[in-house]
Parts: C-alpha cells; structure tokens; sequence
C-alpha cells in the first residue's frame, strides 16, 4: 500500500480497462470501489460482492494493480452486517426511534451487545470472503441522517458515539482475521462531531467526509464552517496517523443529484488545490474523492474526465498541467 494515498473512488459499475489505463500515471495509487449508500447500500453491496467474483472483475482489479494502484472496498455495511430479517427475532437489536419504538431502518441499538456481536461477525465473514483482494475495507454505519438510537441507554450517547461503537465492532470482526487490519471513523453527516464517551478501538483511523459542504468554495471558508468546526479536535482525538479525507471534488453522483442520466461534471480546480493545501495543512495523511457517475454513459455523453488535472493537483504538480 502506498505511504500516502491519492485516491478516486467509483461504483462498481464505473470500472472498465479505460479507466485504468487512464488513471495511470497521473498522481492517483488508490482505487476505490463504492457499491453506493443511500436506504439500498445493503442490496448494492451484497451485489457488488456477487460482482467481485466475475471473471471479468477479477481481471480488470488485476490489471489495476499491476498498473500500481492499490484497491479498497468503502461503504456504508451496517445494514448488511446485521441482517435487517432479524428484527422478527431480535427487536432490542435494532434502534429505537424518535417515537419510541424499534426500528429495522437503519443501523442499531449501539448498547446492545448481541447487536454489536453480530456487527462483528458479519465483518469477519465479510473480510473472510473478500480473501485478501483488497489492500483496504472500511465499512461505515448506514447512511441516513438521525440514524442513532434513542434508547435509554443510547440516549446518553451522540451519534459519533455510537457511530464509534459500530466502527469498533466493525474493525474487531476484521482483525479475528487479520491481526493488522483497520477500519475508518467516518465523521460524516450527524457524526461530525468528536465522540465524547467512546474511545477508538486498535485499528480505527479518522475519515472526514463533507458531504453538506459548499463545493463553489474552498472548504475552509467560512460559508463552510458548520463542516469544518470539529476537525482540529477530530484529529487530536483520532490521531493523524491514516487519517484520510474523502471529498467530493468529482462526485457527479452528488452533482447529478444521485440519478441519472448524470449530469455534466462541475469541476473547480482551484478550489480543489485550496482544499488539499488546508486538508494538509491540518495533518491529514490521506486524500481522496468519490468520482461516482463518470463511467462509460458520462463519457459518451461528455467526454473524459479530468484525470490528469485531479492527479495533478493531488500529488502537488498541478505547475506540471497539460491539456486533458
């Protein structure tokens, strides 16, 4: 794995042999595969794991790595690593709505320890049948906003709390097979904030994502603030060590409102090299950012993306630019 990671993440769909070819040499060693979140992020990972074991697929994650790209697999897994089918059997596992009753919709009961044992599991099966074809797997909690549990004895909990408890169970199913691996916090929507009553376990780094920001602006101006305002205490909390930010500099998917057919990308260079200068600055160690939504059906449409230009300003070359 490289030291410091300049990744562009996809959906599953987006991987063709072009794009590898194209994303060489350009600054980015990280290659990313987001089977997408939103209420289905379960269905599309289980999916993308049937996707895995296509002899194509194989062939083509081959080829990514023998053209130096490191790979991950990130999404949101909660859902998926506790079957929403036992809530029939198991209804103190799952969270406890605003109203005050047991939910299947999203993530859990952060306090129940069966709960979190069968998080575990699930991730040790997951990583198990991943067998080793990733450099990298994070899964995060589910991908909705007011998605903690409001228990009694979650109630005493923020949401980055039990958002920490979730990613600490997560990373425990992972090291049952191997002793090494890790596992991102992601600080993200409702989770911004540092968790107050849970501490990380071995393995757990920091993953910033802004999804709320203003992406006509820098990131650390201050119309972005209320995504901004924890990262210096995130960092002293977590430590800088893997810590990676996950921006949306060329996430069409975002930009296209998450439907398609996709939108034309809205590209901001400068505002994207102001942002690494700060993400920098601040101590993170890794950077990267979903490109969803500029797969064949974009390029058709709209010719390439900016690679080069992206991998440029990643690496510091952007003095270097050529036309894309």
């Amino acid at each position: 794995m490289p030291e410091s990671r300049r990744g562009w993440i996809i959906n599953p769909g987006d991987l063709t042999e072009e794009l590898i070819l194209d994303l060489s040499g350009t600054g980015v060693n990280e290659l990313g595969i987001h089977p997408g979140g939103g209420r289905r992020a379960a269905d599309k990972l289980a999916a993308c794991l049937d996707w895995l074991d296509d002899s194509e697929t194989k062939r083509r994650l081959d080829l990514a790595k023998d053209r130096g790209l490191s790979l991950e697999l990130c999404e949101h897994g909660a859902s998926f690593l506790l079957p929403r089918e036992e809530f029939r059997r198991r209804p103190e596992w799952f969270r406890q709505d605003e109203s005050g009753e047991r939910t299947p919709f999203g993530n859990l009961c952060a306090s129940n320890g069966g709960a979190l044992d069968r998080v575990s599991d699930g991730a040790e099966a997951l990583y198990r049948r991943l067998n080793g074809r990733f450099d990298r797997v994070t899964l995060w909690p589910d991908d909705i906003t007011n998605g903690g549990c409001r228990c009694e004895s979650c109630r005493k909990l923020s949401v980055a709390d039990q958002a920490l408890r979730i990613t600490n169970a997560i990373v425990k199913g992972f090291r049952r097979v191997d002793s090494e691996a890790k596992c991102g916090f992601l600080a993200y929507q409702d989770a911004l904030e540092v968790p107050k009553q849970v501490r990380p376990g071995p393995g757990v780094y920091l993953e910033y994502a802004p999804i709320h920001r203003d992406s006509g602006l820098p990131v650390s101006d201050p119309a972005n603030l209320h995504e901004t305002l924890h990262i210096k205490e995130l960092l002293e909390f977590f430590g800088v060590q893997d810590s990676r930010v996950l921006e949306y500099w060329v996430d069409n998917s975002r930009f296209s409102n998450w439907t398609r057919p996709p939108k034309q990308l809205v590209f901001c260079p400068e505002v994207m090299e102001k942002d690494v200068e700060y993400y920098l600055s601040m101590g993170f160690a890794d950077l990267t950012s979903f490109a969803c939504f500029l797969g064949p059906d974009y390029i058709q449409m709209y010719g390439l993306p900016p690679y080069g230009e992206y991998g440029r300003i990643l690496s510091g070359r952007r003095g270097q630019m050529s036309t894309d």
